[in-house]
């Protein structure tokens, strides 16, 4: 099946079935998913070095991923992988995935995988506040998308899971439930995430009318035991929180044993809410009450957005936030008496 033999069986010229088949925005949604079916009903399909001679795009999303990262082999990225690949491929695009083991070691693969056209535009997970990725790529003029925000947004699209107010809603239902010392173990410092999680934890005691004391604030923690250690300076204060609420369900694993070690028990003595919805949260005793994200979903919505901006989209078109799904377990509950 040549091209020439598809416009044919189309009716439409072989310029109008070409540019059709290479997504040129002159080209309405309708006659492009016409000939996409035509073609694949007919078994045409165009070389992909030939395809990327004239159009310039080889019609792949690159992505590397840090080993480094505290939660980088998570069962989370098993999903994001699959929602990415689904949707790229749902367009008839591939997905090029890098994996490396430094900050300076991905910006090596972004100039390499850009270089040698492996790919046509990058997703940018766990963004930082401020981020060398994304200068380097915008500099470049490459085409990105961020699974996250960042402090200077020129040039940025974006989808992003609204954790701050997932982190305020927390904070206001255990107020709720009588609450009035309520802890925070925060994220990893110079991440988008962390700093905004921070922010909702304020807004929900100003939201609660609560005050802010300094003390209830530990030090960052993203696993179990950097989140026991937070959690025990907590618990020793003179005055200690009733309910604590973690950024990250790594440090909500070790606020567990820090209150087990203490001879408090979790959703009577001490509430914990958390963020994220990793599957062990589900074996504790009692369960993680926590907020979980789709990242299979989130995966296919950042590789559809990324399609869309290789293709010309504007990046401030392309800005989109998502919500956590709270799931309400054992781990928290009213407020004890006497903390």
């Amino acid at each position: 099946m040549r091209l020439v033999d598809l416009a044919a069986q189309l009716g439409l010229t072989k310029g109008t079935v070409s540019r059709a088949l290479n997504d040129h925005p002159d080209i309405s949604d309708r006659t492009r998913m016409r000939v996409r079916k035509a073609a694949e009903k007919l078994g045409y399909r165009p070389l992909s070095h030939a395809q990327a001679i004239r159009t310039g795009r080889v019609r792949s999303l690159g992505l590397v991923l840090q080993v480094n990262e505290h939660d980088a082999h998570r069962p989370f990225v098993a999903e994001f992988l699959a929602g990415l690949s689904q949707a790229a491929s749902a367009e008839d695009w591939t997905l090029t995935v890098a994996t490396a083991s430094s900050d300076t070691q991905t910006l090596e693969l972004l100039d390499r995988l850009t270089a040698e056209k492996k790919a046509d535009g990058f997703i940018l997970p766990r963004t930082k506040l401020t981020d060398a990725r994304i200068d380097f790529l915008r500099m470049r003029d490459v085409p990105f998308v961020l699974y996250g925000r960042t402090t200077d947004t020129r040039g940025c699209a974006w989808f992003d899971i609204e954790s701050e107010k997932s982190i305020e809603d927390a904070v206001t239902l255990l107020a709720g439930l009588g609450h009035h010392r309520i802890g925070f173990v925060p994220g990893a410092e110079g991440y988008t995430y962390a700093k905004l999680r921070h922010d909702g934890y304020l807004t929900g005691l100003a939201r609660s009318g609560l005050p802010h004391d300094p003390h209830l604030i530990a030090a960052p923690a993203m696993a179990r035991v950097a989140g026991a250690s937070a959690a025990a300076t907590l618990l020793d204060l003179s005055d200690p929180p009733s309910a604590i609420v973690c950024s990250v369900d790594g440090a909500a694993l070790g606020v567990y044993d820090a209150a087990r070690h203490r001879g408090l028990k979790i959703g009577t003595d001490l509430s914990v809410i958390s963020y994220d919805g990793i599957p062990e949260t589900t074996l504790l005793d009692p369960p993680l009450s926590t907020y979980r994200v789709d990242t299979r979903a989130a995966g296919a919505r950042l590789a559809e957005l990324l399609i869309k901006r290789c293709r010309g989209a504007a990046p401030e078109d392309l800005r989109e936030l998502g919500r956590a799904a709270f799931q309400s377990r054992g781990s928290h509950g009213v407020a004890p008496e006497t903390s």
